[in-house]
This record gives C-alpha cells, sequence and structure tokens, in this order.
C-alpha cells in the first residue's frame, strides 16, 4: 500500500534534503550527506535529484518550522558550519542562496513543469511522486482510452523535444491503429558537450519519464517499450532500473496496469556512447545489438523498426511533456509556449557563464533571456560573442541575434538549430574558427563511416580548418561550397548537421576567418600558430615564466626584464599563466 498523505505530510515538514544527482556528486554531495545523517539533528535528511542549479552544486534545502533555507556551495569543509547553525536554529548567511526558488534569479524566467519535482523529491519514493500529482495522468489517460489520448495530445500541439519537433501525436498516429507487435522507444541518449538534460531527469524524476511512456502506450496500443540510454550514465541507468522494479510492484507496469486490460512493461539498453546513435534508425539497430549504424528512409521507423516492428522513438524530454499534457489538459498545457510550439524545453547552459545547469523554459524564451536573466551573464572580464545552440550539429548565434526567440523555427531561420537543448555561451576570448574545428572534429570522429559525404566529407572540412588555425591559404568558397555539400548528401542528421558551426560562424564571423587566412592573426589569442608571447615592461624580473618554461627559451637576469627566445618557443602558453603581474601578453 503507498501512504501518499503520510507522504504529503514528509514533504511539508521539517525535512532537510541534499541534491545527490550526478553534478552533486561531483561537487561532493556524497560526504556532505553523510556528515548531515550522523549529526543527530532530529530533522529526516534526504536525497534528492538535480534541482538545476549546478553552479552551486552541492545543494542542501533545509525546511524547519515551516521556513525553507536553500544553502549552495556545501562542501566537506563547510558542513560544518551549517550543521551547527541548523542545531542553534540560526540561518547559515555565508551559505544561503534563498528562501524559495521563485525569489532566485536563476529560477525567476523559468517554467518548471517537466522538472517541477526534481530536486524537490526523492526520485525513487513513489508515494512522494504520487502526492505531487504522480500517475494521475495515467489514470486520467485509462479513462480517455486510446483515441481519447491521442485527440489530446494532438490539441495540445505538443512536439518533440529531441530537435526535430515532429508532432508527437502525429508520430504515434503512424503505429497506433497497427495490428501486432509493436514497440515503445525513449531516447536517452545525449552525446552533445555541454548537455545533460535526459541524464538529469532520469536520475531525479524516473516515475515521470514510465509514467509518460505507458501512457504512450495506452496512446499507441503497444505491450513493450526500451529506454535507450549510454552506459556512461550509470547513475541514471540505476535510478531507472530500481524505478522499474517498484513501478512494477505497485501495478504501474506489467500486465493489466491498475486492474485494467493494458499491458505495458519497459527495459534498459545500454549504448556504447555513439553519438550516431542519437538519430532514431542508428539508435534501433544499436538496441539490437547491431552497430549503430543509420539506414536509409524510407522505410522509417514507424514502419520496420526494433526488429523489424513498428516503431515510435521520442526523446526523455517528450515524454515528460506527455505527462504535463495529460495532468493539466491541452488547454491549459497551450498556455505556456507559442502557438506553433506550446510548453517548455528544458536546456542546459555551459561555456563562459557564471551561472551554469540545467534551466526549463517556455518555448519562445530569448537567448538573451536565456543568457543573462538566468545564466548570469559572463565570468568578469569578458564579452558575449556568440551561444552555440543545439551541440556540434547546431550553429551559432551572435550578439546581433540575441533577441531571437527558442523556437524550432527561429533557430533555423539564424542556420542553427535547437536541437535537443544544449547551449554553449562563447566569450571574446575564444576564436570563432577553433570553435568550429573543435565540433568538426568531434562530429568528424563520431560519423559511423556508412556514407562518403560525411565520412569524407568531415575529414576533408576538419583538415581545412585545422589549415586555416595555422593561417595557411584556404579558400572560404571552397569551405562553403564542401559543408554545403556534405549538409545536402549526408545519410543522416548527423552529416547532414555536422556543417551548421561552419555555415553559421562564415555567416556572422567570416571577418574572423578572413584575418587567420590573410593577415595571419587570431584576435583571441588561441590559434598556436598565429599568436607570439611577449614579455613587456611590466616584468618584476622574478624568473617564474624561465622556471616554468617547459622548453628552457625564457633567459635574463633576476629583477630585470626577461626575453623569450621565439625560434624555441612552443607556444605553449605556460609563461603567460604563471606571470604573477600579468607582464606576458599575446600579440
Amino acid at each position: 500500500m503507498i501512504d501518499v498523505i503520510n507522504a504529503k505530510k514528509e514533504l511539508d515538514s521539517d525535512r532537510i534534503s541534499v541534491g545527490v544527482g550526478t553534478c552533486g556528486l561531483s561537487a561532493g554531495a556524497g560526504p556532505v550527506y553523510d556528515a548531515l545523517k550522523k549529526a543527530n539533528l532530529k530533522i529526516p535528511v534526504e536525497k534528492v535529484g538535480c534541482s538545476g542549479m549546478c553552479y552551486n552544486e552541492p545543494i542542501v534545502t533545509v525546511v524547519k518550522s515551516g521556513k525553507q533555507s536553500i544553502y549552495g556551495l556545501v562542501t566537506e569543509d563547510k558542513v560544518g558550519t551549517l550543521i551547527d547553525c541548523i542545531k542553534s536554529g540560526r540561518v547559515c548567511k555565508e551559505l544561503l542562496v534563498g528562501t524559495s526558488l521563485d525569489k532566485i534569479p536563476y529560477y525567476k524566467k523559468q517554467k518548471r513543469i517537466v522538472m517541477k519535482n526534481c530536486g524537490f523529491i526523492d526520485p525513487l519514493n513513489i508515494a512522494q511522486y504520487m502526492s505531487q500529482g504522480g500517475y494521475g495522468a495515467l489514470k486520467k489517460a485509462i479513462e480517455l482510452g486510446q483515441d481519447g489520448v491521442l485527440k489530446e495530445v494532438e490539441a495540445s500541439g505538443l512536439r518533440g523535444r529531441g530537435g526535430a519537433g515532429f508532432p508527437t501525436a502525429r508520430k504515434w498516429g503512424f503505429i497506433a491503429h497497427v495490428k501486432g507487435k509493436k514497440y515503445l522507444v525513449a531516447n536517452g541518449d545525449e552525446g552533445d558537450p555541454g548537455a545533460f538534460m535526459n541524464r538529469t531527469l532520469m536520475e531525479s524524476d524516473p516515475f515521470k519519464i514510465l509514467e509518460g511512456m505507458a501512457i504512450g502506450a495506452i496512446a499507441t496500443d503497444c505491450d513493450e517499450g526500451f529506454i535507450y540510454t549510454r552506459a556512461e550514465y550509470p547513475l541514471a541507468i540505476k535510478t531507472l532500473e530500481q524505478a522499474i522494479c517498484l513501478a512494477r510492484k505497485h501495478g504501474f507496469l506489467g500486465n493489466n496496469i491498475l486492474g485494467t486490460k493494458y499491458n505495458f512493461d519497459v527495459s534498459i539498453r545500454k549504448g556504447a556512447g555513439a553519438f550516431v546513435c542519437g538519430e532514431e534508425t542508428a539508435l534501433i539497430h544499436s538496441i539490437e545489438g547491431k552497430r549503430g549504424n543509420p539506414s536509409p528512409r524510407p522505410p522509417y521507423p514507424a514502419t520496420k523498426g526494433v526488429y523489424g516492428k513498428p516503431t515510435s522513438v521520442n526523446n526523455i524530454g517528450t515524454w515528460g511533456h506527455v505527462v504535463a499534457v495529460l495532468k493539466y489538459g491541452a488547454k491549459q498545457f497551450r498556455k505556456v509556449g507559442t502557438k506553433k510550439t506550446p510548453g517548455t524545453k528544458v536546456i542546459c547552459l555551459a561555456g563562459k557563464i557564471n551561472r551554469a545547469g540545467i534551466a526549463e523554459v517556455p518555448i519562445g524564451t530569448t537567448i538573451k533571456d536565456i543568457v543573462y536573466s538566468i545564466g548570469g551573464g559572463m565570468p568578469k572580464g569578458t564579452t558575449f560573442k556568440a551561444a552555440l545552440t543545439g551541440g556540434p550539429a547546431g550553429g551559432c548565434v551572435p550578439k546581433t541575434k540575441l533577441n531571437t526567440r527558442l523556437d524550432y523555427e527561429e533557430m533555423q531561420k539564424l542556420g542553427s538549430i535547437m536541437g535537443s537543448g544544449g547551449i554553449v555561451v562563447i566569450s571574446n576570448e575564444s576564436c570563432i574558427v577553433d570553435i568550429a574545428r573543435y565540433f568538426m572534429n568531434f562530429t568528424q570522429e563520431e560519423s559511423c563511416g556508412k556514407c562518403t559525404p560525411c565520412r569524407e566529407g568531415t575529414k576533408r572540412l576538419l583538415e581545412m580548418l585545422e589549415r586555416i588555425t595555422r593561417g595557411e591559404k584556404v579558400e572560404i568558397l571552397a569551405l562553403r561550397q564542401l559543408a554545403e555539400f556534405v549538409r545536402d548528401n549526408s545519410l543522416c542528421g548527423l552529416g547532414q548537421n555536422a556543417p551548421n558551426p561552419i555555415l553559421s560562424t562564415l555567416r556572422y564571423f567570416e571577418k574572423e576567418y578572413i584575418e587567420h587566412i590573410n593577415k595571419h592573426k587570431c584576435k583571441s589569442g588561441v590559434c598556436k600558430d598565429l599568436i607570439t608571447y611577449f614579455i613587456t615592461d611590466k616584468c618584476i624580473g622574478c624568473g617564474m615564466c624561465a622556471k616554468n618554461c617547459p622548453v628552457a627559451t625564457i633567459s635574463g637576469i633576476p629583477k630585470e626584464r626577461y626575453f623569450i627566445h621565439q625560434e624555441k618557443c612552443i607556444k605553449c602558453g605556460t609563461c603567460y599563466g604563471v606571470c604573477p603581474v600579468k607582464a606576458i601578453i599575446k600579440k
């Protein structure tokens, strides 16, 4: 028997919670949790998931006598101070972040629908999940039946959150009335550098994913599903495995769900971390135990998917939104977001930004609001240059386009994509050409090699970018034409979108490319072959540069200006980093 009433009382009573998602654990939340448990505080201490405020991890939330205090950066060396404050009934001001989420600047522009439970409930406490309305959406779906659920999801205007934005009800409709065996798949594979939305949802609110899939099973008359994610997500996998067992135990998965005619069960499939397996057909091959290569379409997965049976693949974020649609109703759901794309998007903020983490924003929120209102802008001494949206397959949004709204069509107009939701902020300290080179190197290494345009084209594009970073002659027109050829002729989305970082940066930052080629200059001081380290008159003759130079190319007399022998310099930048008075510059 699930004691939902008591679970709700526990959540509303005095409690201490510690965020132990992957980000929290990597910041040291484990020892902090142990210290709080051993402190005999006479208040329950619980583990919760990630609230999204990753830049403040480890995070501890204390609710006492009806008052809430959210503490950040509670590292092992500081937890003793917090414990003393809790025992004496004082607020620990030096660690205090806020008294509620809506009063913390990071959350003011957010709209937490899918992530509402993240960082609040114990991810594996099914009673706590139900106390927040969990499985109410599934019960409503059972009442509506197959056609009713399809109509509700269609009325909501829900679009897939994996990148393409395909209408969810339409995708389900392809397999809904097909007789025989069929499958549902939750795509939890994310390989974008700086993207971890799926991981966070799987770790912090696994029952929501399972509930969403069960609702999808009713809509498609399907009895089996898979959650596909990468083996590099051990905590997410362990959490999901335990959640699946609990859901089965309490009748939310398996035969005759909640005593009805509906049967549906879920199992986990682990991938080896190939970026290309984010593509539907490659993912399906991986589920089957085959090499994760994409296949030409048609046939589409809706016709021939897992084990040759009709299959619907939806992103983890989409399944979370399915619960919201049934829970609040299509009409209420459409009040958030835009007319064409209702709802929210879970995004990851990374790169040169003050507040890195996971946020959930209404579709249509401007990039400016995301970077500055939520992300807190740039670190001191730097300025905004661009935001790469959509990961390695995305494009760069320049400063002049900051008011662009985060939406599928709006991003496409800029030559970028919304993608799975990763946003990497780039400052003036970064070189645009080097950024394009970095992501092209990533996609070239992740190419499965099946089709020639991607296998050979990405390699040639990478070589051209490497030559530009060395200041060598490359025809911009040839670079653009090859990028367009790879985009237009590759087999799957990896190759088709791989040139986006090149094409978008050429569109907005072509001047930087030309400076590299014609002037042999990298104004950001990143491309090693195009910079020279020079010791200025500010030098105090401490000799730190000479002592740390790995090739002994710096000489001088103590307390006098030192000198770099340029013919031997390997341009590693060690001297630049160790100079205590910033007397070394890059020219």
